[in-house]
């Protein structure tokens, strides 16, 4: 059993398994991924990487299997040993290993027009994953990693595995996942900001496995609470809010995403999508390559010599709005030059609880069932983030103000 001491949840242990996965090359190069990309430049002490993200998803995994086992009526079977359990760890260690350097600040940039998830399965594939499942997954298999990672489905072991099997992705990916379980505590205690901290342990406590009357018995199982964690909820998905809005969206670390994909993009560079040439990409070899180009987007990003922000919309768009906006940018490029503007647009869902796959329920105190999103109001009228930013030289930031302060406003 392997101990590792993490800032976040104290010790983290391993099996022989997740312990021969977390030292092979694959998993060890995630040690060199920037958890937040860029944000490192914004936030002195936002160095942490996808690799203590991944091990605190996979101990949190094996706490949220805890507690959905313990209230599942038998659904799933308890303890360490059982085989839902070790899964459903494995499967969170390991669900971040196709990220590109610098996390998502471009990872659409792949070869074969594949995405990080589709670089995920292919690692854990490959030789060295494959072959560690192999020696030491007694029983467990790299497919049924990439089969949970993909959404569950029925493994045909056992009746009622494609149930179980859906509850278990949701685990990994959903509106009450360990995936943004752990990133936030994470993301903001490296940040040095209070948004990302909420009440895990109530919310722990009150999770519970729940059929959904309304989707179909294979697909039915999701992730809910007990009406005394309704607020554990609402607080994360209000820390996943206003990270968002103070961090993930910061107007400067938005300029160098820009400013690192217009490098990508004028020397045509794209991410392999051969498993064994990407495990050689990493922050570090991606930083040296900025630091010998003479590109003004790499020196940019290197010496942080980034375009200032000209003009920014508010955080919440209508979809008129945003279109209106949108039509306005041809415009600013034909008149001002497009090699000399940046154009971003911070667009995101703080929760899908309406209209996810598998909706998050609530069991009231007399046993009936409610949608979250009914019986939150705070959910229920938290709008969509969605805001565009226009960056420009600086001789040219008053002329770009104020020629969209003009058209816009």
């Amino acid at each position: 059993m392997l101990s590792i001491r993490d800032p976040v949840h104290g010790f983290i242990r391993a099996d022989p398994l997740e312990a021969a996965l977390i030292a092979s090359r694959t998993f060890q190069r995630l040690r060199f991924i920037h958890q937040l990309g860029f944000t490192f430049l914004v936030y002195p002490g936002a160095e942490h990487s996808r690799f203590s993200h991944a091990l605190g998803a996979m101990h949190l995994a094996g706490r949220v299997y805890d507690a959905l086992a313990a209230k599942g009526g038998g659904l799933l079977p308890v303890g360490e040993a059982a085989p839902e359990r070790r899964l459903v760890r494995a499967a969170a260690l390991l669900h971040d290993l196709g990220h590109a350097p610098f996390s998502h600040s471009a990872e659409e940039l792949f070869d074969q027009a594949i995405d990080h998830e589709e670089m995920t399965r292919r690692l854990i594939h490959a030789p060295e994953i494959a072959g560690i499942f192999a020696r030491r997954g007694d029983g467990l298999e790299a497919a049924d990693v990439t089969r949970l990672l993909a959404g569950g489905g029925d493994t045909g072991r056992r009746e009622g595995a494609g149930a179980v099997h859906t509850l278990l992705a949701q685990v990994i990916s959903g509106e009450l996942d360990v995936d943004k379980m752990d990133y936030l505590l994470r993301d903001g205690l490296y940040c040095g900001v209070r948004y990302g901290n909420y009440d895990l342990e109530r919310l722990l406590d009150t999770m519970l496995p729940l059929a959904d009357p309304e989707n179909p018995a294979t697909a039915g199982w999701g992730i809910g609470v007990e009406e005394g964690g309704v607020h554990a909820l609402e607080a994360l998905v209000m820390a996943r809010y206003y990270m968002f809005t103070q961090v993930y969206f910061n107007v400067t670390g938005k300029a160098l995403e820009l400013h690192f994909n217009a490098w990508l993009e004028e020397g045509a560079r794209r991410w392999p999508a051969d498993p064994e040439s990407f495990v050689a990409e990493d922050d570090l070899t991606t930083w040296t390559a900025m630091r010998r180009s003479p590109s003004l987007h790499a020196r940019a990003v290197v010496a942080r010599e980034h375009f200032p922000v000209a003009f920014e919309t508010r955080e919440h768009l209508t979809h008129a709005e945003k279109q209106r906006f949108e039509a306005l940018l041809p415009g600013l490029a034909a008149r001002f030059g497009a090699a000399n503007l940046l154009f971003s647009n911070s667009a995101k869902d703080s929760h899908r609880m309406g209209r996810s796959r598998v909706r998050v329920l609530v069991r009231r105190f007399d046993g009936s069932l409610e949608p979250m999103e009914q019986a939150s109001q705070f959910i229920r009228h938290l709008a969509r983030i969605d805001r565009y930013r226009v960056y420009t030289t600086a001789p040219l930031r008053d002329a770009v103000a104020a020629a969209l302060r003009e058209s816009w406003e």
